[in-house]
């Protein structure tokens, strides 16, 4: 489920990513369990992941700086289209309810989850408008909004980053191979140098760890060496 819409634009894969993997699958008539194609979508899995190796610092900045600012009443604003809508919706998920240990809930909305204003916006305003105007209407300064996109390129998610500009909120992207319009257009941005669907997989080990860093701090900040049940 890597599609993220009509309205994004598919470009080929980056000369960055793994030059040994056609943009085509092309199976051997003669394996007919597909075994090696399985194989081959496994080791393109690890240069996702040394690639979001080489961003654990700004991982771990985003996850420290996200309880800091959640703990102190703000909020995650969070979209994607197609698959990257799943993937931040997960991430919402971790936050309003745990992650690994008992805590207490924070404030995280994943606007495409928003049916009802999702429908009535594309109808009204058209499919590029739908998350900008939920960004103008939920965000306040000091809010955090995170932007999932495996092409980053995706109209609507660049018009959410300019309404999060003009309302003073910070803008986080998580994207496929840089440089692209999105991880340019964002305040910071982790770019999975790996072909589309490894990068959306990298997409979700990336969440994990920030959610990691969020937990730890959370933590800290309740003067615990553990995750307690209660919010400073």
């Amino acid at each position: 489920m890597t599609a993220e819409g009509s309205v994004t634009l598919k470009t080929a894969p980056s000369s960055a990513a793994p030059n040994s993997v056609p943009a085509r699958w092309t199976p051997d008539p003669a394996d007919s369990n597909h075994t090696a194609e399985v194989t081959k979508h496994l080791d393109n899995v690890l240069p996702a992941l040394d690639s979001l190796r080489s961003q654990s610092g700004l991982l771990s900045e985003w996850g420290t700086v996200l309880a800091k600012r959640l703990l102190s009443g703000q909020r995650l604003l969070a979209a994607g289209n197609g698959g990257s809508a799943a993937e931040a919706q997960h991430f919402t998920a971790e936050l309003v309810g745990r992650f690994d240990e008992e805590r207490a809930p924070f404030s995280a909305i994943s606007l495409h989850a928003e049916s009802s204003a999702v429908t009535a916006l594309s109808n009204d305003y058209g499919y590029e408008e739908v998350f900008a105007r939920q960004v103008r209407a939920h965000g306040r300064a000091g809010d955090v909004l995170i932007l999932l996109s495996t092409s980053g390129r995706s109209p609507n998610l660049l018009k959410a980053v300019r309404a999060a500009k003009e309302r003073g909120i910070t803008t986080w992207a998580l994207t496929g191979a840089g440089p692209n319009p999105l991880a340019d257009a964002c305040d910071q941005a982790v770019t999975v140098d790996a072909i589309s669907a490894n990068a959306q997989e990298g997409h979700l080990i990336a969440i994990h760890a920030v959610c990691r860093a969020f937990d730890a701090e959370v933590a800290r900040r309740a003067g615990s060496n553990s995750v307690g049940g209660g919010q400073p």
